[in-house]
């Protein structure tokens, strides 16, 4: 398997992506960074590779859910008998300071939580004669 090489980590989310100026049924969000995201779509879809398109994003997290309408540009797309998936790039919208306070919190669930071995500060063992 080929090993990405992206400047933004990418988390795996879910989400209702409405696009329809591409397809008339919902995508679904498979995954989300800073700069774009990845989304499915349960038909074959025809995209203009030349032309942008509002997304509207609907985010489950923390209880709450987030709505965001980015404008977004197809960077690449891969049909198969499934659907359609689809990689935008996030072009300046609106929505983008949200999207950054969103990302930011996907950011700090992901982080690990403190274990006590964080709380040690010296950590070579002392004998006692």
């Amino acid at each position: 398997m080929a090993k990405e090489h992206r400047m933004d980590e990418r988390f795996d989310d879910y989400g209702h992506v409405d696009a329809g100026e591409l397809c008339t049924l919902p995508g679904v969000l498979d995954d989300i960074s800073l700069k774009g995201c990845k989304v499915r779509f349960p038909i074959p879809v025809s995209v203009d590779m030349e032309n942008d398109y509002n997304l509207n994003i609907s985010l489950p997290h923390r209880n709450s859910s987030t709505s965001l309408r980015l404008l977004c540009h197809p960077q690449w797309k891969r049909m198969s008998d499934n659907g359609t998936q689809i990689g935008f790039s996030f072009l300046r919208s609106m929505d983008t300071p949200m999207l950054k306070d969103y990302i930011r919190a996907l950011q700090k669930d992901a982080e690990p939580e403190d274990d006590v071995y964080s709380f040690i500060i010296n950590t070579q063992p002392v004998f006692v004669s």
